[in-house]
């Protein structure tokens, strides 16, 4: 007689797929670990700071012993002088982001598409992703120099033509052009490999049709490979609408300066200061926690209002 426990079939079953899941992806598994332990440290494991917005944070005291004050924090937020300034900063110079941002990408991977040279295609691309992978503080050193009144490319040209040299840097009438400008720069490379990948994954039976019905190239576009694009285009757009609350901390802060504090300092720049300079770091915390649910708001709203259209959406 058998005395050893009974496995039920639907038990047994879920083992087995789980030992053949193993053998078949365990290597991936494993590959994946290392991004997903540090994700967990460095994603995770902080949001236990969250409180912080909730207490008067004091080193002797720790976070734990720290008074709590609950949400003080964020009515002195709401009061401070700088409030409304920095919050319309933020809005603008990421709305801003958004709408010359995001379909810059599209056209230049649309654009990339329809390069027949495949060796100059390469060259361009390449040329066209540096900017992403350079530190913002190249970047910004790049733009001081061309931006020059003194020595820059740019204010040359314009006294060449008679004109006079502009402060682009220090001038609050040109600062958030250079900042989207030098986005824009930045991002339009590598933000159009996305779009590339999804062109590549087009049905090319559809293209051929296209051409024995008499479709040009530009007809080609417009009815295969844009509406192609659109599940891509709607979830990046998505997250982009999450991220509006971000107006690009690294990118401001090495090209600002207090002269354009009036329409350059924003949510980030203000934690950066009450935070790691005056020290505030409850206060800073509570600033940071309005500016992610905000965020998480505009990401669920935008979602929803997607869904509502199309079937599209991150979930």
């Amino acid at each position: 007689m058998n005395s050893g426990p009974v496995v039920s079939p639907q038990i047994a079953s879920r083992k087995r797929t789980g030992t053949t899941r193993w053998k078949k992806y365990g290597f991936y598994y494993l590959m994946a670990a290392p991004a997903l332990i540090g994700f967990f440290i460095f994603d995770y494991l902080p949001m236990y700071g969250i409180i912080l917005a909730f207490k008067d944070y004091r080193f002797v005291d720790g976070i734990i012993g720290s008074p709590w004050v609950g949400l003080q924090h964020f009515e002195q937020f709401f009061s401070d002088i700088f409030f409304w300034r920095i919050l319309k900063n933020t809005l603008i110079i990421s709305s801003l982001h958004i709408v010359f941002g995001f379909p810059a990408p599209i056209i230049l991977a649309l654009l990339f598409n329809e390069l027949a040279n495949k060796r100059f295609k390469m060259a361009v691309q390449t040329i066209s992703y540096l900017p992403h992978f350079m530190s913002w503080v190249i970047l910004a050193g790049i733009m001081v120099e061309v931006l020059s009144p003194s020595r820059g490319a740019l204010n040359y040209l314009i006294t060449l033509f008679g004109g006079k040299p502009i402060y682009f840097l220090a001038d609050t009438d040109y600062f958030v052009g250079v900042l989207v400008a030098s986005h824009v720069w930045q991002s339009i490379g590598w933000g159009s490999v996305v779009y590339l990948a999804g062109i590549a994954g087009i049905n090319q039976d559809q293209f051929e049709s296209a051409k024995i019905d008499g479709a040009t190239r530009l007809q080609q576009m417009r009815y295969i490979t844009i509406p192609s694009l659109v599940p891509i285009m709607t979830i990046l757009f998505i997250l982009s609408i999450g991220g509006i609350m971000n107006a690009g901390f690294n990118q401001i802060f090495n090209l600002y300066s207090p002269a354009v504090y009036s329409v350059a300092d924003v949510i980030d720049t203000y934690v950066y200061r009450v935070g790691l300079i005056e020290t505030k770091y409850g206060f800073s915390t509570a600033v940071g926690l309005f500016k992610n649910v905000i965020g998480l708001i505009l990401v669920l709203g935008t979602n929803y209002i997607v869904k509502r259209f199309n079937e599209y959406g991150i979930w």
